[in-house]
């Protein structure tokens, strides 16, 4: 490969490397990684990051939810609909093996001479993980296999001038094939087996299941359970020994699938899934922040990015899911100016628009951290507060803005902001996590073309909490954390 042309998998990485063009799409960066360097295998002595397959069964839960429809059930009690529709649950997958040795904790950076508000190509400053290879090879082979709705591509990106740096894309397809978002009218909304949900997907779609080894041997089945046949919120998982087995080292049975969204927003768009067949709602649990964080943790690719819609905050699907994709671009939120708020307890507050908090770790005390994310999002659960959640690499708070292409840390920012059931979307992009983080999808050319940063702040603004109530609620997620 010649030029600027590098290959969109990674595997023929340098200058003049095009054995395998049917492999390849010409672009200036590496998409998967897999030739850019070794592999880094902190954890070598980790499982091989596919080794077996496994099968589940439907919850309890699930088959009450199912029943309650009135279909009819066959003689082994489950109903020919969850026959069909829960095919998921009872397809054997690949699993992907991980431990705290995985996890990178050092030397994430964006390439030297890389700074926010560039169009130049971007690419991670060191080796791509295993699991940035699992994922992205796995993502491209779905791709060949036409899983998708529609075919990416390359989207046309360019950064809007001004202090932001919005990161602008061209999606006409997604805002045309996406799958009609569902009818939503609380926060709390129950789950409804009748509607989609992930356990209507098709096999094929699954990329792998990933678990955490437990540090005393091989982890044993799911232990995530419900009580008295309802889902349990993130509180009632933090405190109830029947919630999710989530252990201070991080040691957790849970399953979790990764799957590819089929109305993908960039290269490597997958949807993570915890214990598909609880069909629990779309509400923050302690565990799946957990393997929100985790997963960042996983990847030495510094635009790997988790997120979280909650209903009532662009939520397309009452199914507990996290979004996990590639954005080869720094975000200003990775190195946005911070205020501490409680600094013991690693919440800040982002002061500038938009407004939000802000926790930060670099990989230490995650049990403790975790707790405190989930009683920020239970709050705004019990005070029916739609809001946002997105998973970063970023700097410490602190750093002053622009400040290197280090990044040493993970910042999970929530927002808190206006509830949105059966609002009329907006033409040129919907304000959910990704558009609150700086990375604009946009539906169609014109906007795309004129839209002025201006006007992106002018439209996230209608979404974001009014001043006084967003100071209010401040001061009540304060009074939460040091109780």
């Amino acid at each position: 490969m010649q030029g600027q042309a590098t290959c969109r998998t990674g595997q023929h990485a340098g200058p003049g490397n095009m054995q395998d063009r049917s492999t390849c799409r010409t672009r200036s960066t590496c998409r998967t990684g897999q030739h850019a360097g070794p592999v880094n295998m902190q954890g070598s002595d980790t499982p091989t990051n596919i080794i077996c397959t496994r099968h589940c069964k439907m919850s309890a839960h699930c088959a009450r939810a199912c029943s309650a429809t009135g279909v009819e059930k066959n003689e082994t009690g489950i109903t020919v609909r969850e026959q069909t529709e829960l095919h998921v649950c009872n397809s054997a997958t690949h699993e992907f093996v991980y431990s705290h040795r995985d996890f990178i904790r050092s030397g994430v950076r964006w390439l030297d001479k890389r700074r926010v508000g560039s169009i130049s190509d971007c690419g991670a400053g060191q080796p791509l993980s295993r699991f940035d290879l699992t994922l992205r090879l796995g993502w491209q082979e779905k791709e060949k296999l036409g899983f998708f709705r529609y075919h990416l591509g390359d989207l046309q990106t360019k950064i809007l001038p001004g202090p932001h740096g919005f990161v602008a894309q061209l999606n006409i397809q997604r805002g045309k094939e996406r799958r009609k978002p569902q009818e939503i009218q609380s926060i709390k909304q129950s789950f409804n087996p009748n509607q989609f949900n992930f356990n209507k997907i098709q096999p094929g779609e699954i990329l792998f299941e990933i678990r955490k080894q437990n540090k005393h041997g091989p982890s044993t089945e799911p232990q995530f359970t419900v009580s008295n046949g309802h889902s349990i919120s993130g509180t009632e998982a933090a405190i109830d020994p029947a919630g999710p087995a989530y252990l201070d080292d991080g040691v957790t049975h849970t399953k979790t699938l990764v799957v590819i969204n089929v109305s993908p927003l960039e290269f490597g768009h997958c949807l993570i899934i915890p214990e598909p067949s609880l069909c629990l709602p779309q509400v923050l649990t302690r565990d799946v922040v957990r393997i929100g964080i985790e997963t960042v943790l996983l990847s030495s690719h510094p635009g790997f990015r988790v997120g979280f819609n909650s209903l009532g905050a662009f939520a397309s699907v009452n199914h507990l899911h996290l979004h996990g994709y590639y954005v080869d671009h720094m975000l200003r939120i990775e190195s946005a100016r911070t205020e501490p708020l409680c600094p013991g307890k690693a919440f800040h507050l982002l002061p500038d628009s938009p407004a939000g908090f802000l926790f930060y770790t670099e990989g230490e005390c995650l049990g403790t951290l975790i707790q405190n994310i989930c009683k920020v999002t239970d709050c705004l659960v019990e005070k029916n507060i739609a809001h946002n959640l997105f998973v970063t690499r970023g700097r410490h708070p602190g750093t002053p803005l622009h400040s290197g292409p280090s990044r040493p840390g993970i910042r999970v920012i929530i927002w808190p902001r206006v509830s949105c059931f059966g609002a009329k979307e907006e033409a040129a992009f919907n304000v959910a996590l990704c558009e609150l983080a700086g990375h604009l999808p946009f539906k169609n050319r014109k906007d795309f073309d004129r839209i002025t940063e201006a006007e992106v702040t002018e439209i996230v603004q209608k979404y974001l909490l009014p001043e006084k109530e967003f100071s209010m609620l401040q001061s009540q997620l304060m009074h939460v954390l040091q109780e």
